[in-house]
């Protein structure tokens, strides 16, 4: 079973692409890094399991019953006092870009300290644990937390992987100390999902994604500061305009790395989770069995086919990959 551990969150979006409080109407979806990861991993037939805090509220019920729905394995989820995490969406259109304002702050997962999580319960039965950098960029309880989990899951011998998602919106909220703290969680990881300006933050040192060889000089840098690291898992995004984005997938590992070609993803309906799409096909492959190249199609299949979705959440199957992966449009019958 993989463990993924960070804030459940309720996403609050401007329907039919307004700005926010145009009309003053959302749209509500349950969302959250690694519960999104989750999800994925459940809808492509893996046993997941989400460790969080929620309020004891209708708002925090129903959040974890959006994941329960979807074969998430909630039992690790607790009740704390507090508020229900929400952020709000104001979608792009055309040359406008998409725009999030968090409304986070005193969250019951955000204020939870390092001591109310039991690792030894916690990780008890599971074999993978997946973070991401959002959880510690709440604040230091939050980073704290992330750093006793990481910790306590290598002194048991499980794989963890990483996902980078730096937000400076929230790091810069509190005095922090973003590298010192990523550096940290990284170096406890195998699989990292994140690319040059990831390296470049971690390391101090600047690194440019134009072009293969610039990209691999990355990762090399990376594994080289990192001897824990395997695998180096990331996307490339040229953004046309809100309707049509291109993406091609990329994993390194210690003595390669594969590269997928470009496809376009167009119409778009909701880029918002296409990472951790992309993350959960990754991690489908490789726990799977299957190899580097493998994972890389998978992954870049999840994460286009998620910009189809409305919500944060993949709910793609192996058969959709694999539709995805024949270039079939035509209705299925």
């Amino acid at each position: 079973m993989i463990l993924c551990f960070g804030e459940l969150l309720l996403r609050l979006t401007a329907p039919g692409r307004e700005l926010l409080m145009q009309s003053g109407r959302f749209d509500v979806h349950v969302g959250g890094a690694e519960a999104n990861v989750a999800v994925g991993l459940a809808s492509l037939g893996h046993a997941s399991a989400m460790v969080s805090a929620v309020p004891d509220s209708p708002l925090g019920r129903g959040a974890v019953a959006a994941l329960r729905a979807q074969g998430v394995d909630c039992s690790r989820v607790a009740t704390r006092d507090g508020r229900m995490g929400l952020y709000f969406l104001s979608p792009g259109a055309g040359l406008r870009a998409s725009d999030t304002v968090y409304d986070r702050a005193g969250s019951s997962f955000a204020t939870a300290p390092a001591a109310a999580w039991d690792w030894d319960a916690l990780l008890a039965g599971c074999t993978r644990l997946h973070l991401s950098g959002i959880t510690p960029a709440l604040g230091p309880d939050a980073a704290n937390a992330a750093i006793a989990a990481a910790e306590a899951a290598r002194a048991r011998g499980l794989t963890i992987s990483f996902d980078g998602n730096y937000r400076a919106r929230l790091w810069e909220a509190w005095d922090s100390d973003p590298r010192g703290v990523l550096t940290r969680l990284v170096a406890m990881a195998d699989l990292l999902f994140g690319n040059h300006r990831d390296v470049s933050l971690l390391l101090g040192e600047q690194f440019s994604g134009d072009g293969e060889d610039r990209r691999r000089e990355a990762a090399e840098a990376a594994f080289a500061a990192f001897p824990n690291l395997k695998h180096i898992a990331s996307t490339a995004r040229h953004v046309d305009d809100a309707d049509r984005h291109r993406l091609s997938a990329r994993i390194d590992s210690r003595t390669g790395a594969v590269q997928t070609a470009e496809v376009a993803v167009s119409g778009i309906v909701d880029r918002i989770g296409g990472g951790d799409a992309f993350a959960s096909g990754v991690l489908h492959a490789l726990m799977s069995g299957q190899d580097d190249a493998t994972a890389a199609s998978w992954g870049l299949a999840v994460a286009a086919l998620k910009h189809s979705l409305p919500g944060d959440f993949s709910l793609f199957r192996q058969a959709d990959i694999d539709a995805f992966l024949s270039g079939g449009l035509d209705v299925r019958r």
